[in-house]
């Protein structure tokens, strides 16, 4: 029997001894998504196309850097990476062809994340399906396989893809997730999904392109666990488990009415043509199609854009060579025309639509396909595939299910896929916030609430002040957590992705140095995590080649807590004299100094300006303006007190910033045993050993600088007596933001009160 570093019992993360475990996680790396041979992040165009010779070997960083970033990310207070690896990164080269050193290096950044004591658990990511619709996850020939032209996407706007606009500069933030609801990732995810029901004519290599594309994703995964499985020491001991696919969207299966965008569609900008009109535009024809814009308010209506692709279409040409990839379609698959025209929802010779409710109904049961049918029908489907073929090789593992984003979990209470070595993994994002890239103190919205119906009038949903406001995220994010708890059974919560764009205000800190409005946005995310009661969470990210300029290198995202551009963090929280020099025998007692004052978290390291990097690829040059008032990134809001491990069950626990005061109260069955203390990660920032006050309800404490994980933590360990019981702790207070509404902000609010008639459900993107 497999040895279990980490067990779910009865809803709760445990450890060896039966501590409660809280998975404080972070998302590693946002490059993953990229390829490193070429390197070619999102706004380079050169050799876009030959995404059948590219190569992830450096991903999600290089071997010889991964103890540089690892042990920096374990210093910042994570235990637990969830790892990002692409369908790209295994099988670019063509169907079968797996990318072994890939694999490998994969296998070896593992282990080096073992040396650190971290949980991991594998995410096979995807955006929008692919780069080459616009995003990241899936190879280039898996949209040839769908019939697709991705040279032809642009010119039709079946994709908006940075890699391919006029001026990758000017391309609009946050319109790549428009691509969801666009032809190519719309027909893509139809496919993988229902393709069976609605694509029936699609036949590849003798199965229907839904079995084509599951069965090739599914086996990608499934060498990957094989491999890390024959490496004998990463299950269980650092790979405690698996997610499922990154983000699963529905398609166009289940829409009403193709003419029209439906009304749950998170997010309009640029243009937003309804499904009809991607078929039309699609084929070549010109059509005057509805622009939005994102702004204070939300979206709204710009005004119309003629999309005329001059006759060029998005799918393959007639004469296309199959044989390229070796498959074989099949000859009731005709080339060179939208395969939607070919099952009779329009006639290509008039252009006329003939069944705009295609989609509405599952053809094997006549029921109306909503979200809740579609998750608890076809997502399940492919879930308990995915299942199947994680544990063929990782045997008992644990199993994250991430369902559609925001929309219910399926309800599966009760029933066999009730499994009690599963967790859930819902997505959050303060949509406003993202999606204006700033942050409003003076108001914001209930989306979940408005999401679920919970208001008679989305003016009801608004949420006036700072304390209102982080009371808000923490009730959604509760909302969330108890919904799955209700529909999936008693199983743990891990928010796998939440954050804030750095890039705020138009770049406004990175001119001046002050991280204000991040250190207040994302400590009022974590305020909600920990509020919340979630079994743990994952902050979207760490981007090891982030710069001021381009963000984390991926369709103008900078939602990184790490910069080549800002001030590297102290690395460790050892007194500079207890720090050994006998590997550095060559270097001057100078900078033996600032080497260990640059190992060193303090207040006044934290101050000072540091000029050398710590990573070999040196800071950004290219805009002194983005790069002369390098900062921290907001490290104070990040950089917090963990419970790490708890001897019982986690009652609350949160952390007040501002105050600099932390309080856990748990509840134990018995006394604490002497080899099991209850363990708080205390970062030496916050909490300067001769500085901080303790009190405790019962038993002893004691405060130790412990590198028992690869580098040196700061830890409290508690031995406390059974029952209820609570620790407070009080560090030093500094002014870090008092942030107050602009004009701007109580400007927007008027308007809203006045009830313009927002759809704040459209506040959502994530």
């Amino acid at each position: 029997m497999p040895s279990f570093r980490l067990t779910i019992e009865d809803g709760q993360f445990r450890d060896g001894f039966g501590r409660q475990v809280v998975l404080r996680g972070i998302n590693v790396a946002g490059e993953a998504k990229l390829p490193s041979e070429p390197d070619q992040p999102s706004h380079v165009a050169t050799d876009f196309f030959d995404g059948d010779n590219v190569t992830f070997h450096q991903r999600p960083f290089p071997k010889e850097d991964a103890r540089t970033h690892l042990s920096r990310i374990k210093r910042f207070g994570y235990n637990t990476i969830r790892y990002i690896f692409t369908w790209e990164a295994i099988e670019a080269a063509g169907p079968g062809k797996y990318d072994e050193e890939f694999i490998q290096h994969t296998i070896d950044v593992l282990r080096i994340a073992k040396e650190y004591g971290f949980y991991v658990f594998m995410d096979p990511h995807q955006d929008v399906w692919s780069r080459f619709t616009g995003g990241s996850g899936a190879p280039m020939w898996t949209i040839y396989a769908c019939g697709l032209n991705p040279q032809s996407f642009a010119a039709t706007e079946a994709a908006i893809v940075q890699n391919t606009y006029p001026n990758p500069d000017e391309f609009p933030k946050m319109i790549w997730s428009t691509n969801y609801y666009r032809l190519a990732a719309g027909t893509i995810f139809t496919m993988f999904f229902a393709g069976k029901d609605f694509a029936p004519k699609c036949i590849i290599d003798g199965v229907n392109v839904q079995d084509y594309l599951q069965d090739h994703f599914m086996a990608a995964c499934s060498h990957l666990a094989k491999r890390i499985h024959e490496a004998g020491d990463l299950e269980n001991e650092v790979v405690i488990g698996w997610e499922s696919m990154n983000e699963p969207n529905k398609g166009m299966t289940g829409y009403v009415d193709l003419t029209v965008i439906p009304k749950e569609h998170p997010l309009k900008k640029g243009t937003c043509p309804t499904m009809w009109q991607t078929f039309l535009t699609g084929m070549g024809r010109a059509c005057e199609v509805d622009t939005w814009e994102m702004g204070g308010m939300g979206p709204y209506k710009t005004g119309t854009q003629l999309v005329d692709p001059h006759g060029e279409i998005a799918w393959l040409p007639s004469d296309y060579d199959d044989s390229r990839y070796g498959w074989k379609r099949d000859p009731g698959w005709k080339l060179g025309e939208c395969i939607w025209a070919q099952h009779g929802v329009w006639d290509i010779e008039t252009d006329t639509l003939l069944r705009k409710d295609y989609f509405t109904k599952d053809p094997k049961t006549g029921a109306v396909i909503d979200y809740p049918y579609f998750t608890n029908n076809y997502f399940m489907v492919t879930w308990r595939k995915y299942v199947k073929i994680c544990r063929s090789y990782h045997q008992d593992c644990i199993m994250l299910m991430q369902y559609p984003t925001l929309e219910l979990p399926p309800e599966i209470k009760g029933t066999e896929d009730d499994d009690p070595n599963m967790a859930f993994t819902p997505h959050y994002y303060d949509g406003i916030t993202l999606m204006t890239k700033h942050w409003n103190s003076t108001w914001n919205v209930d989306v979940v609430g408005v999401l679920r119906g919970k208001y008679l009038h989305p003016a009801f949903a608004i949420r006036i002040g700072e304390t209102a406001i982080r009371n808000c995220l923490r009730d959604q994010l509760k909302t969330l957590r108890q919904e799955g708890l209700d529909r999936t059974g008693n199983h743990p919560c891990v928010l796998t992705e939440f954050g804030i764009p750095y890039d705020m205000d138009d770049k406004k800190a990175y001119k001046t140095g002050d991280y204000s409005s991040q250190s207040a946005a994302l400590d009022a995310n974590y305020f909600a995590v920990e509020a919340s009661g979630l079994e743990g969470a994952c902050l979207w990210n760490y981007t090891a080649l982030n710069d001021h300029k381009r963000g984390d290198q991926w369709n103008g995202e900078d939602l990184s807590i790490w910069s080549l551009d800002d001030k590297p963090l102290p690395e460790s929280a050892l007194p500079v004299e207890f720090q050994s020099t006998t590997n550095l025998p060559k270097t001057s007692s100078a900078t033996v100094r600032e080497l260990a004052d640059d190992r060193t978290i303090t207040p006044d390291n934290l101050k000072k300006t540091l000029t050398t990097p710590s990573i070999s690829s040196g800071p950004s040059s290219r805009d002194p303006e983005l790069t002369n008032a390098p900062g921290y990134r907001a490290a104070e809001a990040y950089i917090r007190p963990t419970p790490t491990v708890v001897f019982g069950d986690i009652l609350s626990s949160g952390f007040d910033l501002r105050q600099c005061k932390y309080e856990l109260k748990l509840s134990a069955p018995r006394n604490v045993p002497d080899e099991a203390p209850t363990v708080i990660f205390l970062p030496q920032y916050h909490f300067p050993k001769d500085q901080c006050e303790v009190a405790v309800s019962s038993g002893k404490w004691e405060i130790s600088t412990d590198e028992d994980e690869g580098t040196t933590l700061q830890k409290l360990k508690w031995w406390h007596f059974e029952g209820e019981q609570n620790i407070k702790i009080t560090g030093v207070i500094r002014k870090h933001n008092a942030l107050e509404g602009t004009a701007e902000d109580a400007g927007y609010l008027e308007q809203c009160q006045q009830g313009y008639g927002f759809n704040f459900g459209n506040c959502t993107l994530m």
